[in-house]
């Protein structure tokens, strides 16, 4: 009789089918965790910048709101990511719009965070939101017919929008 060492070839293939089926489960769980918390990293940046817009309207600006993030990034109340050119974060694009007290009184603003990729396996979120000057925060699904938009200083929030639990 041979003593025989090792594992046959059909252990094998049975090893790497089991790893195989708990990649198939694992995998859309750790994407699904994956967009939860890019949305999740969104809404705090967006409630971070209220605050900085507040900070800024009550100490540098006089009474008017940040212009752009980087106007926010240049007196330091909000990090070097957000505070240039063109903010992206988390896999979510950020865009601010205000009107200065000169054309509304009182000054207003508006930003909103809607996902760089929305569909597929690459998607960096579902859903886009907003926050505008009264600070709540709307979330709706991210599609090309229901994203927020910052126009004059007033968040338009699309249909199907709705307040987030603040």
């Amino acid at each position: 009789m041979k003593n025989q060492k090792g594992f046959s070839l059909i252990e094998l293939l049975i090893v790497v089918v089991i790893i195989g089926i708990i990649a198939a489960i694992a995998i859309p769980n750790l994407l699904a965790a994956r967009r939860s918390a890019n949305e999740g990293s969104a809404i705090s940046t967006l409630r971070m910048t209220h605050g900085a817009q507040v900070t800024y309207s009550s100490t540098t600006g006089q009474g008017n709101y940040a212009p752009t993030f980087a106007a926010l990034g240049a007196v330091g109340l909000v990090d070097a990511v957000l505070g240039s050119a063109t903010p992206l974060k988390s896999g979510y694009n950020f865009n601010t719009n205000n009107a200065p007290s000169t054309t509304a009184v009182p000054a207003l603003f508006a930003v909103v965070a809607n996902p760089q990729t929305v569909g597929g396996i690459t998607a960096t979120g579902t859903r886009s939101f907003g926050i505008a000057t009264e600070g709540v925060l709307y979330g709706a699904p991210a599609a090309s017919t229901t994203t927020f938009t910052a126009t004059t200083g007033a968040l338009n929030s699309p249909t199907g929008s709705a307040p987030l639990g603040n």
